[in-house]
């Protein structure tokens, strides 16, 4: 193998290997969950990186709108449940009253995304965050989620409703 080609694979090598070392070693150093939960009655904000969506947030960079529901709280939270627990790598870490926070980890590096629901009964709408632990973007991955969570919600609202609110 001439010198030429050795140092054209060690550099090829170099290239693909080291942000792939680098995303490993970074996925290994999530901590755990920070910035998440309630404050004074509403989700915790995003921080000025892109990887964070809220119903919640006032820029149009990190905002989403809220889900809404028909029926009872509890039956709302039923549904986001079933949900949640129907998407691949996801876990439930808490349910509480009117409270849901959820954990996704991505398909290869492992990464955690902390999704949180805020159910409030009097105007019956449902507040969402979903936000990166680590990293400054996350290629739309937030956003892209919670909109196939407002798909799923919104379709087992449109069955509600066509039966009467028996479903």
């Amino acid at each position: 193998m001439s010198k030429l080609m050795y140092v054209l694979l060690l550099t090829v090598a170099l290239v693909v290997l080291v942000p792939i070392v680098a995303l490993a070693v970074l996925s290994l150093s999530t901590g755990p969950a920070r910035n998440i939960g309630m404050r004074e009655g509403r989700l915790s904000g995003c921080p000025g990186s892109p990887n964070c969506v809220s119903s919640e947030a006032s820029d149009t960079e990190h905002r989403i709108e809220p889900l809404r529901f028909e029926g009872t709280p509890n039956e709302a939270m039923d549904e986001l449940v079933r949900i949640v627990e129907s998407m691949p790598r996801s876990r439930i870490v808490t349910r509480a009253g009117d409270y849901l926070h959820v954990e996704f980890r991505s398909r290869v590096f492992r990464f955690v995304d902390d999704l949180e629901f805020l159910i409030d009964a009097r105007t019956k709408m449902i507040a969402c965050r979903s936000a990166a632990r680590v990293g400054y973007s996350d290629f739309g991955v937030n956003r892209d989620r919670l909109e196939k969570i407002r798909a799923a919600f919104e379709q087992w609202s449109a069955a509600r409703r066509s039966e009467g609110g028996r479903k």
